[in-house]
């Protein structure tokens, strides 16, 4: 046997090894006898899970799936038994025995110090591999109703991050900020302005690390492009009170938290907030990005639009589209370009306005649509103004040819939007319905 094969089955019997040695911690900690002492034991498992390979780690998930799922044949017993005879005791014991082992599993690993933290790195492992292993799809869901419960918004501390907040905070803004990058200190600076502000949720065992994070201008009128809002000749707030809360960027921070809601807490908590703090505020929106326009807009079939639409709206956009890509090309590159030297026509501004909100009336309620606009149709906004050449970013010219949107939270409205968009309806404004 050569060394290089010597040494390549050495690391699989010590792989073996750890993984073995971490199953029998989680049902060691599971027993009876790990209650009593199921922190230290907690604390052992973390301890294992860090050290094994990627490759071990979705071992260990499959574990979790096959050992730890729940008894099929009590299952089958116990809703039998409650069939025949639906009464308090026959429900309760249907309940216990459909909870998977790996439920009760993961609540004892959260008694070690740093369980929390260790559980959301686990979902982050999970996350990798749902995609190519869909059997453990399972096992992220028992991961997520936990986390839904430990992470529910009543539990969680919303803080305003401002620039006397700890550098270490600071950093991870910076770092974490996903929508509109945070050049350098300036720029952060800048945002955390009297006239800007910055709130974050955090958890009380993860102190130090923002959860979701969300930056808000205060400005006299809803805007019309990031430019006002960030750039270097964004101007500060006037002598008067502002009278509309802009939410320009929100980011979600840690990705082991995915599928957990916190964004539509947070945006009403903080609308909330300031509403108490400065009454001049009458109106809060968003300027949100909508980063699959272009790429929905360069597949689109002009032949066989969805017979859902509108006829006058199947009209309408197919008109636009060919249009735009007669002049700019099917990919729609030269549109971008002209969109960011500032020289795109008037009608073909008007084009382009007219494809945002079909795309936005017409898909926001499917799968299909623009992820961002399904967060805030399903939050309750209203969708309220397309605005063109708003971001002349590379990437905003690249996802969205400059394209912007603005959803507005009336607070009074919120809930009867929300119930209108889970009926496939997305509430907009006249300004949208002229476009269509």
């Amino acid at each position: 046997m050569s060394l290089a094969s010597f040494f390549k089955r050495s690391g699989r019997a010590a792989m073996a090894a750890d993984l073995k040695a971490l199953q029998q911690l989680c049902v060691r900690l599971l027993s009876e006898a790990g209650t009593a002492n199921s922190a230290s034991i907690a604390a052992q498992v973390v301890d294992a899970y860090a050290k094994l390979t990627p490759e071990s780690r979705i071992a260990f998930f499959e574990f979790m799936h096959v050992a730890l799922a729940p008894d099929t044949q009590a299952v089958l017993r116990a809703a039998k038994a409650y069939a025949e005879n639906p009464d308090a005791e026959r429900v309760l014991q249907l309940q216990r025995v459909v909870e998977p082992p790996r439920q009760e599993l993961l609540r004892r690993i959260n008694r070690a110090p740093g369980g929390t933290a260790a559980i959301i790195a686990m979902r982050r492992d999970l996350l990798k591999t749902v995609g190519v292993h869909p059997e453990l799809r399972a096992v992220d869901s028992d991961f997520r109703h936990l986390l839904s419960s430990w992470f529910n918004p009543g539990f969680l501390n919303l803080q305003q991050v401002d620039w006397n907040s700890p550098a270490s905070l600071l950093e991870k803004i910076i770092h974490l900020e996903a929508v509109h990058a945070i050049k350098d200190w300036t720029d952060l600076q800048r945002r955390l302005q009297p006239d800007r502000r910055c709130f974050a949720f955090f958890h009380p065992h993860l102190p130090g690390e923002p959860l979701i994070f969300v930056e808000v201008a205060l400005v006299p009128t809803i805007p019309r492009s990031i430019e006002q809002l960030i750039g270097e000749r964004a101007t500060a707030r006037g002598p008067g009170p502002p009278r509309v809360a802009a939410f320009y960027s929100i980011n979600n921070c840690e990705p082991g938290l995915r599928g957990v809601s916190l964004g539509n807490f947070l945006i009403k908590r903080v609308a909330q907030q300031l509403q108490a703090e400065m009454p001049s505020l009458k109106r809060f929106c968003t300027l949100s990005p909508i980063s699959c326009l272009r790429a929905w807009l360069t597949r689109m079939d002009l032949q066989s639009l969805p017979e859902a639409w509108p006829v006058r709206v199947r009209n309408r956009f197919a008109a636009a589209v060919g249009a735009l890509r007669k002049t700019y090309g099917a990919d729609l590159g030269a549109l971008a370009a002209a969109a960011g030297e500032r020289s795109l026509p008037e009608e073909d501004q008007q084009r382009l306005a007219t494809c945002a909100a079909v795309f936005l009336t017409q898909m926001g309620a499917t799968p299909e649509g623009d992820s961002v606009a399904r967060f805030h149709l399903d939050n309750g906004a209203r969708l309220e103004r397309v605005n063109v050449d708003a971001d002349l970013s590379a990437k905003g010219l690249r996802e969205s040819l400059g394209v912007m949107v603005n959803y507005v939270y009336d607070l009074e409205t919120v809930e009867a939007n929300h119930e209108r968009f889970v009926r496939g309806e997305v509430v907009s404004s006249r300004e949208i319905a002229a476009l269509l």
